[in-house]
């Protein structure tokens, strides 16, 4: 049996990080919206029991590294399961791009074998094993728009954003998320209003939405990184409406309302940038059938 799973990637529309915890995690509050721009798994019954993870991507790792790895192993472990795996990840979004690509993968792969292995477990349990892979796996079983608090594993759910364009384009570097945290500095940093987004997105407000972009971990890679600075000013200077990093980056995202900008920004940072994707937000959430 053959189970085919979408992946989307996410974008963080506001970002704010309120602490550091004891157990060594950042407290945030952020809001988090899925995107048409998505990874597809692929998951197929082996009469071994092993797990099996391929992908045409060289950078996406094969082993226990791999998120959808972990979720396939977690389910195992948990139910007890001696059943085999192959798992194809057919990449399209950026690897460490700040879009939540592995994340995604691995959410996806525990909502595909739960049909495969007639698991039976409803979202609420999936996003609650999702948890103990990483912090945007709870987010991404779900999918749609919500607010994640605690390590990005409290979730709650939110209207779908005014409908729009999203332009993105990712730069040619990596961003290590830990080191990007280690250099914030809470003091002086200026906090997004994560609740005026929350606002905006309930009132269907296009502008309201681009008002309160926010991400407070944006200056950090900034200064790290001019590479992506250039790109943000770029995408301002050919006509997004609204600019703003994603996650620790580096891929940056512009919202633009009408499609006939689209191309000419699309265009534009194709003469600075590989990987650039003009999508549409899905901002609806996804569900078990």
């Amino acid at each position: 049996m053959r189970i085919l799973e979408k992946a989307p990637a996410k974008i963080n529309l506001s970002l704010d990080v309120l602490h550091k915890r004891q157990d060594g995690f950042h407290e945030v509050e952020m809001v988090m919206t899925t995107i048409d721009l998505a990874d597809r798994i692929e998951l197929t019954e082996l009469d071994e029991d092993i797990i099996h993870v391929a992908s045409h991507n060289r950078f996406v790792p094969d082993d226990q590294r791999n998120l959808a790895f972990q979720a396939a192993k977690l389910l195992k472990q948990k139910f007890n399961l001696k059943k085999g795996v192959s798992i194809m990840i057919t990449k399209v979004i950026p690897v460490a791009a700040g879009l939540a690509g592995g994340s995604s993968d691995a959410a996806a792969t525990l909502r595909g074998l739960n049909r495969l292995w007639k698991l039976n477990l409803s979202l609420d349990e999936l996003a609650e094993l999702g948890a103990q892979i990483g912090s945007d796996v709870s987010f991404c079983v779900y999918g749609g728009t919500a607010v994640a608090s605690g390590r990005g594993e409290k979730i709650k759910h939110i209207g779908t954003p005014p409908h729009c364009w999203v332009v993105l384009a990712k730069p040619t570097i990596g961003v290590s998320t830990g080191e990007v945290y280690k250099q914030l500095n809470l003091k002086d940093a200026c906090h997004p209003r994560v609740q005026e987004m929350v606002q905006a997105i309930e009132e269907k407000s296009f502008p309201k939405m681009c008002k309160h972009l926010g991400n407070i971990l944006e200056t950090v890679t900034l200064q790290m990184h001019p590479e992506v600075s250039m790109i943000k000013n770029q995408m301002k200077r050919f006509g997004a409406d609204a600019v703003l990093m994603s996650g620790s980056g580096p891929t940056v995202f512009g919202l633009v309302q009408y499609e006939s900008k689209v191309h000419r920004i699309y265009n534009g940072l194709r003469g600075f940038c590989d990987q650039v994707y003009a999508v549409r937000m899905i901002g609806e959430q996804n569900d078990l059938d």
